[in-house]
């Protein structure tokens, strides 16, 4: 698929020396629905701004179908922006605020309404055209917005964090209805958003920033089972990182902690016999053995006190004490047939068991940096 837009060795600093984005580069294709995710000050935002000409990069280019539009103004890159705080004009109705963009760029009256209509069908709110914004829930102006963002059939859609201003069930039936209408229109999408939720939900791909730079880009799957760093392993959802000792004999590894020996698979990153490393596992890849339960083959089979039973509705995330620095973390689903045969109990013994390509090995200090920076806490 062609790249519609190329960023290269984009550079923001602000004043006070602040560097928002540090030296990053990118190729987004035609039709892409690609999310920048990062906490707040992780450059984002300033690199969605940059790319609809609202700030200015001090160094790097912006490509766009080809073009060089790095200097080029807002009102001259077809891309528009659909903002945080849905800017619509409190004075203009919904049809109005739709349309506006037309009204500026001498649209006939006839042609303006025509794409009114067909954009108010699209959003599926046909009967809401004479409506001011005071007089429309929070959902129906965040429609209305984007209505307006695409009216002009920009060739690029940016999404300042869409969904803050939602509640939680409104913000899960849009995240899946601006994926249907992204997938409807085929235009390309940049979201901006901290929710790596919504970020897995909606994207194509997923880019991770941190401190003004691109950690990882991949697929949801991608970043989630493969991380290439502690801070997208802590950053996207939950993961036990306990300090281990790793034992190599050829091609094979094996961390242990306390009573924990785990199987690990080879990355082919030069891991010295006997060194500390910090062994990553997702607390879901962690399979509960009931009685005369049988592992998968391969896979490494362990056992731990239980200390704590938190229930959530269909799971239970079990802490278990296997003798090392912390607690493994087992997230179970209540679905599995288990449960009728019992979980463990706090203070009793459970067996797990764990597949060695789902764990991975990060280096000790770049855990605690990640640790004491608060990611994923």
């Amino acid at each position: 698929m062609a790249n519609i837009l190329e960023l290269s060795n984009l550079t923001k600093t602000f004043r006070g020396g602040v560097v928002a984005v540090d030296n990053i580069s990118l190729d987004i294709s035609e039709g892409e629905f690609l999310t920048m995710l990062g906490p707040s000050g992780c450059g984002k935002t300033t690199t969605l701004r940059m790319i609809g000409g609202f700030e200015y990069p001090d160094s790097g280019s912006i490509l766009l179908d080809g073009q060089d539009v790095t200097d080029n103004p807002p009102y001259r890159r077809p891309v528009n922006m659909m903002f945080q705080d849905f800017a619509l004009f409190p004075h203009m109705n919904s049809a109005e605020n739709i349309g506006y963009g037309l009204k500026i760029a001498g649209v006939s009256r006839g042609e303006i309404d025509e794409r009114v209509k067909r954009m108010l069908d699209m959003i599926e709110l046909p009967l809401m055209g004479d409506r001011l914004p005071s007089q429309l829930s929070i959902g129906q102006r965040q429609r209305i917005a984007l209505a307006r963002a695409l009216i002009n059939n920009p060739r690029v859609l940016l999404l300042d964090e869409p969904m803050s201003a939602l509640d939680a069930k409104l913000k899960e039936t849009m995240q899946i209805e601006l994926r249907h209408i992204h997938d409807r229109i085929g235009i390309t999408f940049i979201m901006v958003t901290h929710d790596q939720t919504e970020s897995m939900i909606m994207s194509d791909r997923i880019i991770v920033m941190h401190a003004g730079r691109i950690e990882q880009i991949g697929s949801a799957t991608e970043l989630y089972d493969h991380p290439h760093s502690a801070y997208v392993a802590e950053f996207l959802g939950t993961s036990n990182m306990i300090p281990a000792t790793v034992t190599k004999d050829g091609s094979s590894l094996m961390a242990r902690a306390g009573d924990l020996s785990i199987a690990v698979d080879d990355d082919g990153s030069g891991i010295v016999d006997g060194s500390v490393r910090s062994l990553f596992i997702r607390p879901e890849k962690i399979r509960l053995l009931g009685d005369g339960g049988v592992a998968y083959d391969g896979a490494s089979v362990f056992t731990g006190k239980v200390k704590e039973l938190f229930f959530s509705g269909n799971a239970v995330r079990i802490d278990l004490d296997v003798g090392a620095d912390r607690p493994v973390m087992v997230h179970h689903q209540l679905d599995t047939g288990l449960e009728q045969a019992g979980l463990p109990t706090i203070g009793e013994t459970a067996t797990c068991s764990v597949r060695p390509e789902t764990v991975r090995l990060f280096d000790i200090a770049e855990v605690a940096a990640v640790e004491a920076e608060g990611v994923g806490a």
